[in-house]
């Protein structure tokens, strides 16, 4: 397979990558199963990535015939610590992907192997600068877990199963495409396990149309930015899809976000290294953003996008330190206990670069609910912090079918007005989900850009009048729907009512001469 992989081939190779997940979990959920399909993809990976660097080097060295896999452990420990500092981590011959495979079905001990092995992938970065970036990748992959099987042998026996159903995937060769088909995989596999998982899965998942939208949204009219964040970053598909919109290599200092849940997290760590960006290309922390943010001193970002968890419960006014934070202190006011949207919003706006965008999804209650959360948008419209307000269709997300809504913030605007689009009609029904597909995302990013009033579809506000609007920044409460009842020419209907009521009477009366000459007959 090549980088120009045809659609035909990606989708044969999706179907076998989901047969095979399915086959194998048994009895295991499917959402908890996702972490060893997709933790023994990422060993795969950091298998083939290290060999195929380290065989480059060594053929461009004149040594063409040179196979890291064959190589004997002693004589591989002599480029330990020049690798490490380029790649982030080591793995000996002996230990890669493919060898431990190799002896996976005779070996009894299968899983203290795997056990070893993972411990000295992620402790080979231990005291380097890519420690953080390794540390407990590998913990969710847990090869002793009951969910496996009744017996050591018995887990042993899936492990080893799950090692030749990775081994067999057709992901090429690694220095020709391994990277995009890797990347690939594990997204699929992540959009397949959240649509099967309903609620639970869904929280942790994007769906890849919408995580575009919101990427092309914060970068118009750029071509690089200096660094990408999302707070909530799940497993990092939302900041990834940067890499593929301007090219890895314009998102100069990297991609930043921090997760609350660990699994994920470490999910989002992996998908880093899957889609081939480097430990020292990438910062992302564990953590409750909200009440413990990392990169708190980090230069602001040109570029934030998120899709943080809806209308959860957070601190709020119970933790008088809040208040004083100067991420919320600027409103005067907290959001409510039992809705954390604004209080993300917040964030955002402060960790926004003067010249940044900053394109956030968010429950559509935010945009008219009183209290502090309006006083809360008070301060997003006076200060000119609010840009546009997109209204997306319903049913896009895995877990809900409420339709969300986008808000994008700015620092730097060239007007004192928020532009609202009604891109409620834009999708189309793709199995049990609405979509986004090409078109309409399309035709939502050339409205955000034009900024202009369009019927039924877009249109610029002054701050003023939503001011006079209570601050109610719902997009149907400025953009007119259309109405798609048929016209009816009223003059034309009532001639056609006179027309009938005279035939009516021109029948009526010829059946009343038939009547009578009936009963004349008699």
């Amino acid at each position: 397979m090549t980088p120009t992989t045809s659609q035909a081939q990606r989708a044969e190779l999706h179907k076998t990558i989901w047969r095979i997940a399915n086959d194998l979990r048994g009895s295991v959920d499917g959402w908890d199963f996702k972490t060893y399909v997709l933790g023994m993809l990422f060993f795969r990976y950091v298998s083939e990535n290290l060999t195929a660097y380290i065989n480059k080097g060594e053929h461009d060295a004149g040594s063409p015939d040179f196979d890291y896999a064959e190589l004997p452990d002693e004589h591989a420990e002599f480029g330990r610590a020049e690798t490490v500092a380029e790649k982030g981590f080591y793995i000996l011959p002996s230990e890669l992907f493919v060898n431990v495979r190799k002896h996976a079905a005779g070996d009894e001990n299968l899983n203290e192997t795997l056990e070893r092995v993972f411990a000295h992938i992620e402790g080979s970065a231990t005291g380097t600068d890519s420690e953080d970036d390794l540390k407990g990748l590998f913990d969710d992959l847990d090869v002793n877990s009951s969910k496996l099987g009744p017996t050591v042998s018995k887990r042993n026996e899936k492990l080893a199963k799950l090692l030749d159903a990775i081994g067999d995937l057709p992901l090429g060769d690694f220095q020709d495409n391994a990277i995009d088909l890797f990347g690939d995989a594990y997204e699929y596999l992540m959009q397949m396990y959240a649509a099967n998982a309903g609620k639970s899965g869904g929280e942790y998942y994007t769906p890849q149309e919408v995580s575009e939208l919101l990427a092309r949204i914060t970068v118009v009219g750029k071509t690089s930015v200096n660094k990408v964040y999302d707070p909530a970053c799940g497993s990092g598909s939302l900041l990834l899809k940067f890499a593929k919109v301007l090219g890895k290599d314009n998102v100069r200092q990297g991609f930043y976000g921090q997760e609350i849940n660990l699994t994920t997290y470490n999910l989002a760590r992996i998908n880093m290294f899957l889609h081939d960006v480097n430990y020292e290309k990438f910062n992302l922390a564990h953590g409750d953003t909200l009440i413990d943010p990392a990169h708190w001193d980090d230069e602001p970002f040109e570029a934030i996008v998120s899709n943080p968890p809806y209308s959860i419960k957070w601190d709020g006014d119970a933790n008088p330190l809040l208040i004083n934070d100067p991420r919320y202190s600027p409103a005067g006011v907290l959001a409510p206990k039992s809705k954390a949207d604004l209080a993300f919003t917040m964030h955002m706006l402060s960790w926004l670069a003067v010249d940044g965008t900053a394109a956030i999804v968010e429950f559509p209650g935010v945009l008219y609910r009183g209290g502090a959360e309006k006083k809360i948008r008070q301060y997003l419209v006076d200060n000119n912090y609010v840009d546009a307000v997109i209204q997306l269709p319903p049913d896009l997300f895995f877990g809900t079918g409420i339709a969300t809504c986008i808000i994008v913030l700015k620092k730097s605007k060239t007007d004192n007005a928020v532009l609202f689009i009604d891109a409620s009609a834009q999708f189309v029904r793709s199995g049990n989900k609405n979509k986004l597909d090409e078109a309409h995302r399309a035709a939502i990013l050339d409205a955000f850009t034009a900024r202009e009033d369009v019927d039924h579809f877009s249109k610029v506000v002054a701050n003023d009048a939503i001011a006079a609007n209570d601050y109610n920044i719902a997009v149907s409460s400025y953009v007119e729907a259309e109405d798609t009842r048929e016209v009816v020419d009223i003059a034309e209907l009532n001639a056609e009512i006179a027309r009938i009521v005279a035939r009516q009477a021109e029948l009526r009366t010829a059946i009343d001469a038939i009547v009578a000459d009936l009963e004349g007959a008699q």
